[in-house]
Order: structure tokens, then sequence, then C-alpha cells
């Protein structure tokens, strides 16, 4: 029971905090009203069975390297699903991620910048992995959406004998930059406005806020070159179209 009771403020105020989002929401007629408090519950269960798995298996190379396949998988059909993709654009969409994260795994290893141990790896890798599945997500559904919507220009661009991959060039080059605004918005106000939680939760471990800061820098430069790579290659393989796409849902 005392265990119990530590948690119960984080039940309450998590609680309230659902009940705000839903009812405002609601108030506001949104469809899927629920959905943000199905996702907080979900990701309250998946913590939970993580903490309790990682606590037995973060110094092990071989778990390690399989938790972060079982992450990359998630994060890729998820990515696939989001982007409106059939399953064979999974490996379009995973492919892409992929290249983003092991390149940006190299360097920061390879390099030496931190070292190689499984629990940074697990760190890292995680990290990166979840904001590459949110580039590719942003990338493909605006390159989709800028299609649709400027259809009438791509058409113009097929009629006077462009390539498809010509045609829509352009609109393809402003769905990577879109895709990476939130990161690159992050970064911009890091220390600024926000706290990351790696830079917050390296500090609450009791590492020095210079080796913190050091630490967080090294992941908001992963993010920015994985996220870079990945929304380049789904935007390149998914930009030569000749028919109009269909909105994403």
């Amino acid at each position: 029971m005392p265990e119990l009771a530590v948690f119960l403020p984080t039940l309450v105020g998590v609680g309230l905090l659902l009940a705000l989002a839903v009812a405002v929401l609601l108030a506001f007629r949104v469809p899927f009203a629920f959905s943000p408090a199905a996702a907080i519950l979900r990701g309250a269960v998946q913590l939970a069975a993580v903490s309790f798995v990682l606590s037995g298996v973060i110094t092990s190379p071989q778990w390690v390297a399989v938790g972060l396949l079982v992450m990359f998988t998630v994060a890729a059909v998820s990515a696939t699903r989001r982007v409106g993709c059939s399953w064979p654009g999974f490996a379009l969409v995973g492919g892409s991620m992929a290249a983003g994260i092991v390149a940006t795994l190299l360097i920061i290893f390879g390099t030496g910048t931190i070292d190689f141990s499984p629990r940074y790896a697990l760190a890292i890798g995680g990290i990166v992995i979840g904001n590459a599945m949110t580039v590719a997500v942003l990338a493909g559904r605006r390159f989709a959406e800028t299609v649709h919507d400027h259809w009438n220009e791509v058409e113009g661009w097929l009629a006077l004998g462009a390539t498809p991959r010509r045609a829509t060039l352009d609109l393809a080059r402003q769905s990577v930059r879109a895709a990476l605004i939130p990161a690159t918005d992050q970064t911009k106000t890091t220390g600024l406005v926000t706290l990351p939680g790696a830079f917050v939760g390296a500090i609450f471990g009791g590492i020095s806020p210079l080796e913190a800061g050091r630490f967080q820098i090294v992941v908001l430069a992963a993010i920015m070159a994985a996220g870079a790579v990945t929304a380049v290659l789904v935007i390149t393989q998914l930009a030569p179209v000749r028919v109009q796409p269909a909105l994403p849902r």
C-alpha cells in the first residue's frame, strides 16, 4: 500500500489533465476527442511494461539491441499507417527511417562523441527512432496534402512534358522543410523556451549541468540529422506521382 500512496498524486494529476483535454475537445466538437486520453493510457501501460523489462536488461547489449529493433519496427509500422501507404510502402518508410537512424548513430558512436554502451545506445537510439517516425509522418502527409491541393499545377507541368518527379519537385522540397520545422524550432528555443527531457533527466540522474548540456546537444543534432535524411528519402520516393494522391486520414 505505501507504494500505491506514492503514485496516488501522479494518478490524480494525470487523470485531471486527461479530463481537461477531453473536455476541451468535446466542447469544440473535435472528431475523435477521446484519442488523446486513449493515447496517454496506452502510453502509460507501455511505459510500465518497458520500465519493468529494462530494469533487468539495460546492461545487456543483446537485449538492448532487441529492444531497439522492436522500437524501430513499431515506429515504422505506425509511420506507414499514418502516411497512408499500403504494406509495400512499409519498405519505403522503414528504409528511409533506418537510413537516417543508422547514419546518425554511426557518427555519434563511431567518433566517440558519446561512449558506446548499452545504456547510451538505448537512450539515444530510442529518442532518434521516435523523432524519425514523427518526421516521416509529417513529411509523407504534408507531401500528399500539398500535391492534392496543387494538382492543377502538377498536371500543368506534366502537360508541358515534365517528368513526374520534376512536376512535384518544388512541392517536395516544401514538404521536407515543413516536416523539419518542429524539430528546428525545438532546437532553436532549447534553453530559452524549453528544457528537453534528456537534459532534465540527466540532471535528475546526478550528472552535472555541463555534462547534461553536452549530452542534450548531441541528441538535438542527432534528431536533426536523422530527420533530414528520413524526410528527404521519404519524399524522394513518394515524389514521382502520376495520379492525384488521396488525402491521408
